[in-house]
């Protein structure tokens, strides 16, 4: 065993025996110790920007993009966000301990099925330090232990965040070491942390499609796959084409950035030639370059519509582009449409849009993504739009938990069993 695999491993291990003290605190203590957090991290916002000012200069000496700059960038005012962010996670219901089933057996045994935390909950995410702390405070709140993985551009940031983190915990009743940072700066930390089955119970990878490939394949940690968003919106023949335009817009370019925007757009042929002009008008006036087979490069030229257009590719179908790019193609039914999403889609968020009832339903029963919009943007795939308040993520997987994981999906159960001498 390397040196550096003997400290993660060693920082695990604290992780779990903190894991077993925080599992049975109260909501009260928990959410003190996250007032304590919120609080620190404005009282010492100086010393957080200073260590990412290190960060971005790094970043800028080594020629990242402005965009991925500003991502890494923390002010005064975005930290104030991120502790607002902490003050509202405190006012979430408690998951650890409601009771999900149970009753009275027919042989007198009461049976209970309760919330528990997962345990120790390990993090690899890239670029934004804000993560740091919003995985922090929700593995506090649900009842787990944080490992936190970040990537090495805001090392120094996640280093002071971390460290003002475990200040305030002291004295709150919740182990320090229920929030620590995996040491290390190379990718053999992160393959120590994915490989330390056993002592981590859950992975979680924040980022892009890489990233999470490469998490799911090498970690014999379970791992909660989440993130990467090849998402469509379907125009049905029978859409309403108003709204149809204003959700593919929105869908798109609201914030092209994010896993939940949309990144091709199918159009039923029975309304094609009345919808693509208004809505390459539309995205052409937000920007949008869209890539698009033969029936939409001969919209465009006979319409002049306002949106540049160039030749779909095989390759754009399968691009999460996370720019402002989209990738249009008139299908003949709704079955091909499905048979589109089948192929391509990442299975986070499909929209149809239509005012067929029956095809509606028909849509929703038949393709397979972790959520599914009727009439709705695609970018309403998210914890805090969905009622939970925060998010860890959205899950494209099927096992444990789908769709954006709020602190519920933060937890497992298990069975309390009581008796009274009861012997089978």
């Amino acid at each position: 065993m390397s040196d550096i695999e003997r400290e993660v491993h060693a920082v695990a291990e604290r992780a779990g025996d903190a894991a077993a003290e925080l599992a049975p605190l109260s909501r009260a203590v928990k959410d003190a110790a996250l007032v304590a957090i919120a609080d620190a991290l404005v009282k010492r916002a100086g010393e957080i920007t200073a260590a990412n000012a290190e960060d971005v200069e790094r970043a800028r000496r080594d020629g990242t993009s402005p965009a991925m700059v500003d991502r890494l960038t923390l002010t005064p005012e975005r930290i104030e966000a991120i502790a607002d962010a902490v003050r509202e996670i405190v006012e979430l219901p408690d998951p650890v301990g409601e009771s999900v089933r149970g009753g009275v057996l027919p042989n007198g045994l009461d049976l209970r099925q309760i919330r528990v935390p997962l345990g120790v909950i390990g993090i690899i995410y890239e670029g934004r330090p804000n993560v740091t702390v919003d995985a922090a405070a929700l593995c506090l709140k649900s009842g787990n232990a944080a490992l936190l993985r970040g990537s090495s551009s805001a090392y120094a940031s996640n280093t002071a965040i971390v460290g003002v983190l475990r200040d305030a915990l002291a004295g709150t009743g919740v182990p320090q070491d229920a929030v620590q940072m995996v040491p290390g700066r190379t990718r053999e930390s992160s393959t120590a942390l994915m490989r330390a089955r056993g002592l981590v119970d859950v992975l979680i990878p924040r980022g892009g499609g890489s990233l999470i490939r490469a998490v799911v394949r090498d970690s014999t940690v379970p791992v909660i796959e989440t993130g990467e968003g090849l998402c469509h919106v379907y125009v049905d023949a029978d859409a309403d084409l108003a709204k149809a335009v204003a959700i593919a817009t929105n869908s798109k370019a609201q914030r092209c950035s994010v896993c939940n925007s949309a990144e091709t757009l199918l159009v039923h042929e029975a309304v094609a030639d009345a919808f693509l002009p208004r809505v390459l008008d539309a995205l052409g006036g937000a920007g949008v370059t869209v890539h698009g087979d033969r029936r939409v490069l001969e919209a465009a030229a006979a319409h002049g519509a306002g949106a540049d257009v160039v030749e779909a590719t095989e390759e754009d179908w399968a691009t999460e582009y996370l720019s402002m790019d989209l990738a249009v193609r008139v299908v003949p039914t709704i079955d091909e449409a499905i048979a589109h999403i089948r192929r391509y889609s990442t299975r986070h968020t499909e929209a149809i849009v239509t005012d067929s009832l029956k095809a509606s339903r028909y849509f929703v029963s038949r393709v397979d993504s972790a959520a599914v919009m009727v009439n709705a943007s695609t970018r309403f795939t998210d914890g805090g739009e969905f009622g939970f308040g925060a998010e860890i993520g959205i899950s494209t997987q099927k096992l444990h938990a789908r769709g954006p994981m709020g602190l519920t999906e933060m937890t497992s159960t298990k069975y309390v069993v009581t008796g009274d001498g009861h012997l089978k």
